[in-house]
């Protein structure tokens, strides 16, 4: 092959990726802040707004002057594919850090598992999975999720109570089902992802909610979250990625308000207020 004809070859390829960037670029609805999300996914995403991750998209549609439109979509399998991989919407508001489904924005949050107690429980005091205090206790675990690996490392995997990971929350709830057992003492237990823990117990006098902050990977119990778009959207993170920064302390209200413990980036201590 001659010179010339890499050439033309080499300039073909640059344009048609040029072209390319272009059309994913065009996605991007700037009339309108186009959020994919789960209506049943209690308390992050419902379908009547009352989710904390509904109230950061309120907030940051209201700062980009547009309206708020919604894709629902139940999330399971399948979900990215077919609301923002679909051009249906342009943002999910909550993905973990490093999650190669998506192109993540820089993450506005890190928060980390909990355990969930009856307050007037002697497991009330324990803050770590192992606390040898736990052992022959009945403990709620999500199959599958980081958690389930420490409650093994800890030999408390027999007296286990295993709950769905991953299930079309319009008709199941897992989370919900988990502290209803704390509560009635099927459980003495329950480990939970903590935005999920957090919010769900709020209000309720009769459960202690605590952070898991000692227990060391692998795997980690602390995830950064971010937002996610469609990939090759750079200019698009790049704006959302300014939007978090100019409306982090109103975003760490609304989960602050929400009952969502934030820790430092590290995920090693509560981040301080204000």
């Amino acid at each position: 092959m001659s010179r010339a004809m890499i050439v033309r070859l080499l300039c073909a390829a640059f344009f048609s990726a040029g072209a390319a960037s272009a059309q994913v670029a065009d996605l991007v609805d700037r009339d309108s802040f186009r959020v994919c999300a789960d209506p049943a996914n209690k308390p992050l995403s419902v379908e009547d707004g009352s989710g904390f991750e509904n109230r950061i998209a309120v907030l940051l549609a209201e700062r980009l002057g547009v309206p708020l439109h919604y894709t629902w979509f139940p999330q399971v399998t399948g979900f990215v594919r077919n609301t923002l991989g679909a051009g249906k919407c342009d943002v999910v508001i909550g993905f973990a850090q490093g999650d190669d489904l998506v192109l993540n924005t820089n993450h506005y949050y890190t928060s980390t598992h909990v355990l969930v107690t009856r307050a007037d429980s002697d497991l009330a005091a324990i803050d770590s999975l192992s606390d040898p205090r736990l052992k022959g206790h009945r403990i709620g675990v999500v199959v599958g999720a980081p958690a389930t690996t420490h409650i093994a490392r800890a030999g408390l995997m027999k007296d286990a109570e295993p709950y769905a990971l991953m299930v079309d929350r319009r008709v199941e709830n897992p989370a919900g089902q988990m502290l209803e057992d704390v509560r009635s003492g099927k459980t003495d237990a329950a480990v939970l992802w903590g935005p999920i823990g957090g919010p769900l117990a709020k209000g309720d006098p009769t459960l202690k909610v605590t952070p898991l902050l000692k227990d060391e990977g692998p795997p980690r119990l602390f995830y950064r979250i971010t937002m996610g778009v469609r990939a090759g959207e750079d200019n698009w993170k790049r704006e959302l990625n300014s939007l978090i920064r100019r409306n982090q302390s109103d975003i760490d209200a609304i989960l602050r308000d929400a009952g969502v413990p934030i820790l430092d980036d590290y995920g090693k201590a509560l981040k301080p207020a204000g």
